[in-house]
């Protein structure tokens, strides 16, 4: 598969020292907000739990609120724009703040479940 189309991207969460998770981020979904992460990609940071739900990494990367929403499914990816977080969803959620939904994780999903708040992570393109 390649590294993505005009309107997807292929990219890999890695926690460092444990696994690869392959993502996908859909510009449909947020067109200004998609483009504005893949330009500044890597991100590299630490995992942070997210109730029990999800994990969240904080980013560099700021941007507006698009098309927001409050609930996510099992593989859901979304960023919050007030933290510059990416969010990574392991299990059906209703969130209290409003999410701009970004993508899905393709890939290993389950893997989520055996991270702990501190690892270290990387956000990448996938090449080749």
């Amino acid at each position: 598969m390649d590294g993505g189309s005009v309107s997807k991207s292929q990219v890999i969460l890695e926690i460092t020292g444990k696994s690869k998770i392959k993502c996908e981020l859909k510009r449909h979904l947020s067109p200004s907000l998609v483009g504005t992460i893949i330009r500044s990609l890597p991100v590299n940071g630490t995992i942070h739990k997210l109730g029990t739900s999800g994990v969240y990494v904080e980013s560099h990367i700021e941007s507006g609120g698009e098309r927001t929403r409050k609930e996510f499914k099992k593989g859901d990816i979304a960023f919050l724009s007030v933290g510059h977080a990416f969010c990574f969803f392991y299990k059906d959620a209703k969130v209290g703040k409003d999410l701009i939904p970004i993508g899905k994780i393709i890939e290993n999903s389950d893997e989520l479940l055996n991270v702990n708040s501190g690892d270290e992570v990387s956000i990448y393109c996938e090449t080749g």
